[in-house]
């Protein structure tokens, strides 16, 4: 199997001490790169409008998951079977896509994570802490274990694009694209293990760990309520085995 048609997609916001690097990897990639300003008040939207991507801007700061909506939907419209998500902050590497690109080949129908296994000791013990909460309580509303829900570096096939319109903003629309996408589109999730990238020249994150994990663990308590089985997902979450996979690309 091969993918058809592919992008990467990179949110950012107020970025311009990294944007042009994560930009010019991507397009190193051969890939088309499609930017989405979140309204930064920097140099972010001209340091990208001079390089060979497609730049969409929102006036004001929306938050990420109504940039992942800009960009999923300009996918769409130009026909994209998959989109590589990667950050704006130079925290994802554009050498692991080919290798999340290479597990979705292996494993079609599948949103692809790149998750933070490697040199897991470099993260900061506040972000280790929320990270592993949110695992918790996104496998259980998912109904299986999955590897660092709160990394931002996927691959999503078109059936969770199609996903767009979910009610759920911020930090929380990445948690809904799970969960909807394995509970009512059937999609499976699998890890490909990537380096944890925190250097001292990154600008601080926009994450906020107790804030967004409150949201995050809010409407995830909604989601296993509304899916109904309560302990069967529980269990399934808790006793499966965490699908990883590290493909090396053709």
């Amino acid at each position: 199997m091969t993918v058809a048609r592919w992008c990467v997609l990179i949110p950012c916001l107020n970025e311009e001490r990294a944007i042009r690097g994560v930009v010019e990897s991507a397009l190193a990639l051969g890939a088309p790169v499609l930017v989405v300003d979140d309204g930064s008040s920097d140099r972010t939207p001209e340091i990208v409008g001079a390089l060979p991507v497609t730049l969409l801007r929102h006036p004001e700061r929306r938050g990420k998951g109504e940039a992942l909506r800009t960009g999923f939907r300009e996918a769409l419209k130009r026909g994209y079977d998959a989109v590589v998500t990667m950050d704006g902050d130079g925290q994802h590497s554009a050498a692991d896509v080919p290798r999340l690109v290479a597990a979705a080949q292996r494993y079609p129908d599948h949103i692809v994570i790149g998750a933070r296994l490697l040199d897991r000791e470099r993260q900061p013990k506040s972000r280790r802490r929320a990270n592993a909460v949110a695992d918790w309580g996104i496998s259980w509303a998912c109904a299986r274990p999955i590897a660092d829900t709160q990394s931002g570096q996927r691959y999503y096939p078109r059936a969770a694009l199609e996903l767009v319109d979910l009610p759920a903003e911020g930090f929380v629309f990445e948690a809904a694209i799970l969960i909807a996408a394995t509970r009512a589109r059937g999609l499976g999730v699998v890890s490909v293990p990537i380096a944890s990238r925190y250097e001292g020249g990154l600008r601080t994150s926009h994450f906020r760990p107790i804030r967004d994990v409150t949201r995050i663990t809010l409407y995830t308590i909604g989601q296993v309520i509304r899916y109904g089985d309560i302990w069967a997902s529980y269990r399934r979450s808790r006793a499966d085995a965490i699908v990883c996979a590290d493909p090396r690309p053709a």
